[in-house]
């Protein structure tokens, strides 16, 4: 009989298979936002960090939000949960000066928070209000440079600065809208943070996924015929899934990946490849 090489003390309900390849990862913490629900990017991206033996902190939206998410933090044995809501004064800045004070330290941070007004994400970009490109910009782009400045003094040792990103940002996506210049702002930011920080072992990263089925994607108008386009035009001819994305945030995350920086990853089965 096979020896059962699964850990003695397995994750709860989120024991995963990848967390036999051993802990590449064990020693690391790192904040991972934008958790929602068991189908949103960022959990897929929490189950393979900690199934690869990081250490988390995980976030939530609001009091709403908490009652869906906490089970799964808890599930993940995050060691920090916590409220975020980074349209909320003082609120990032309070998370960051809580992981200051439990850990000292911080070697990764997962951005996967986006979001537009439904009425200019579903009007034509020139047709965009002042006001609803402001927020998006903030909640989507600005967000990940506000936590790069509060991470960068708590990555003493290098770390990973990583957000979600998507085709949209390069070539023109039906429907997309305005989160393509959005989302393309946010590909910049990497770059640039990746040049400012790197003399201090800070890489930072875009990844790109396919289309997922997640509440946020929601929002996007006609997003089943977005589903579909991918699928007939991808090589793979499929969409990827949660658990791909992640486990390409935990090589980005891991030692494996340390001569690179700046770059947008793509995971969506080759669909950018296909003209």
């Amino acid at each position: 009989m096979a020896q059962d090489t699964r850990p003695t003390d397995p994750l709860p309900r989120v024991w995963d298979p990848d967390s036999r390849v051993g802990d590449m990862l064990k020693g690391k913490r790192g904040l991972v936002v934008g958790v929602a629900n068991a189908d949103s990017i960022a959990y897929g991206c929490a189950v393979k960090l900690r199934a690869f033996g990081a250490e988390l902190a995980v976030t939530y939206l609001n009091e709403k939000a908490e009652k869906h998410v906490r089970p799964l933090a808890e599930a993940l044995q995050a060691s920090i949960i916590a409220p975020l809501d980074v349209q909320e004064p003082g609120q990032l800045e309070a998370l960051f000066e809580h992981i200051t004070n439990r850990w000292g330290r911080l070697d990764f941070v997962i951005h996967s928070i986006a979001f537009a007004p439904r009425a200019d994400l579903h009007g034509r970009v020139v047709d965009c209000s002042a006001e609803g490109f402001a927020q998006a910009m903030h909640v989507s782009c600005w967000s990940f440079l506000r936590m790069a400045k509060l991470a960068e003094p708590l990555m003493t040792g290098g770390g990973v600065l990583a957000t979600m990103s998507y085709y949209g940002a390069d070539k023109v996506v039906g429907n997309y809208n305005m989160m393509g210049p959005v989302k393309a702002a946010l590909e910049a930011s990497v770059r640039y943070v990746a040049a400012e920080l790197g003399e201090k072992g800070i890489r930072a990263f875009a990844v790109s996924p396919g289309p997922l089925k997640t509440r946020a994607a929601s929002g996007i108008a006609h997003f089943d015929e977005l589903v579909a386009m991918a699928t007939e035009r991808a090589p793979a001819r499929r969409l990827v899934d949660i658990a791909e994305v992640g486990r390409v945030v935990a090589f980005l995350v891991g030692g494996a990946s340390s001569g690179m920086t700046g770059d947008t990853i793509y995971v969506d089965a080759g669909l950018h490849n296909v003209a």
